[in-house]
């Protein structure tokens, strides 16, 4: 437990890590990875580069700082995070790395305002909220490895298949090298994957959900190919998994992880939203729903480019066309001649509030969406707005988790 007197001074602090939060984090990193080069190892360094890691972190701190005389109301943040790191393999003795040059970093951009009694407060702090994510994160990899077709660490998958499913998505059907059974999942849950990618100096991890029903004698992921855009450098590990992972080659997987699954006891109607690559934990759970419970009322909505970059449109038509109870809708952005002469898509544009009222029967129904920020900013805006309870509503990030109460902007790649 914190003392009275450190609560009060982390508390204190709010304003400034609200001002400079960002500017803090993004000199933790320099300094981790100047004095930490191992690490490199473990991030991803596109987050890095784009500013979105510097960004989830400064957020978490602010978040921390906050609500540092309940921390119990931030459980749920931490196991979420908590379920990124043991499928990155974060281990607990890193953790006073981490506690060390953050304070190196609070006093390097505070200056004379990061007092003693600051810097002290923050390091007991740091040792409370450590110690709650060593603990959560020791629970969930002895879980891991003890379930039915569990392990520790990575272990070494073959691609059985190499499907592509749109111009811009590939999916790999991934089998365990040992022939051993594989730990089941919940549908929206994720894999970390490490490939050995020649002449890298430090390997990349990334993590990608699962496309498919648990139950499978394995795993598929579906990968958009990151190409270089506005001065963001093409994906390494997508880029890499497209052009030169080959049917027959390794992968090294971590057991699946994450918090952003199927209520599957739920049984009102499910709406399942997604935009691009964001559509791969939604078919997952499209397909769960359509093996297991055929009956329950499932409203899919995917929004796209056009329909040369729109993966798995057969699979979920023809998925509608055997269950009543499904109903699917396609918006495009930018459809070709080709979508607009097969009619290949409900709506021209963006998803947005009046859509979704005419498409989904009523707000009483559980809603799940993921795809880019601004694409979620969006569907969740337009949610707030109908209503929609919060405990209704489900959102996956990929990658560094963002903020949804920005301004909405529309977006539908």
């Amino acid at each position: 437990m914190l003392r009275e007197s450190t609560i009060q001074i982390i508390k204190s602090t709010v304003p400034v890590l609200e001002l400079h939060g960002t500017e803090i984090t993004k000199r933790f990193y320099h300094l981790l990875f100047t004095n930490h080069p191992q690490l490199l190892n473990v991030f991803n360094h596109a987050n890095q580069k784009q500013g979105r890691q510097p960004e989830a972190l400064a957020n978490a701190i602010y978040a921390a700082a906050l609500h540092i005389d309940k921390l119990e109301s931030i459980l749920p943040v931490v196991k979420q995070i908590a379920h990124k790191h043991r499928s990155l393999g974060i281990q607990a003795e890193q953790y006073p790395i981490v506690g060390n040059t953050l304070l190196t970093a609070i006093k390097d951009v505070l200056g004379d305002a990061a007092t003693e009694p600051i810097l002290a407060a923050w390091a007991e702090a740091y040792g409370v909220i450590a110690d709650v994510f060593i603990s959560v994160e020791a629970e969930m990899y002895d879980e891991a490895e003890r379930q039915q077709g569990g392990w520790k660490g990575f272990r070494m998958f073959r691609v059985d298949r190499k499907q592509k499913e749109s111009e811009v998505i590939t999916s790999f059907y991934l089998v365990p090298v040992d022939g051993g059974a594989i730990a089941d999942f919940e549908p929206g849950q994720y894999v970390s994957v490490k490939p050995e990618i020649p002449g890298e100096t430090y390997t990349h991890i990334r993590q990608y959900s699962l496309s498919d029903a648990p139950g499978k004698p394995y795993y598929r992921i579906s990968v958009k190919r990151e190409d270089a855009l506005d001065g963001r450098p093409e994906g390494k590990v997508s880029s890499y998994l497209h052009r030169h992972t080959e049917e027959g080659d390794i992968l090294w997987l971590t057991a699946p992880a994450g918090d952003f699954v199927l209520n599957r006891t739920d049984r009102r109607p499910v709406v399942l939203i997604s935009g691009g690559v964001g559509l791969t934990p939604m078919v997952s759970m499209l397909n769960t729903l359509a093996e297991t419970a055929p009956d329950r009322q499932v409203i899919f909505i995917h929004a796209a480019l056009n329909g040369e970059v729109h993966a798995m449109r057969e699979h979920v038509t023809g998925l509608a066309q055997k269950h009543a109870q499904l109903s699917v809708h396609f918006c495009y952005q930018q459809p070709t001649d080709g979508d607009r002469l097969l009619q290949a898509f409900d709506k021209e544009g963006y998803i947005d509030l009046p859509y979704l009222k005419s498409v989904v029967p009523n707000k009483d129904a559980s809603f799940y969406f993921c795809g880019p920020v601004p694409f979620m900013r969006s569907i969740n805006h337009a949610l707030k707005e109908w209503g929609v309870p919060a405990a209704d509503v489900h959102y996956e990030f990929f990658g560094p988790a963002g903020s949804l109460d920005e301004p909405a902007v529309a977006s539908g790649k």
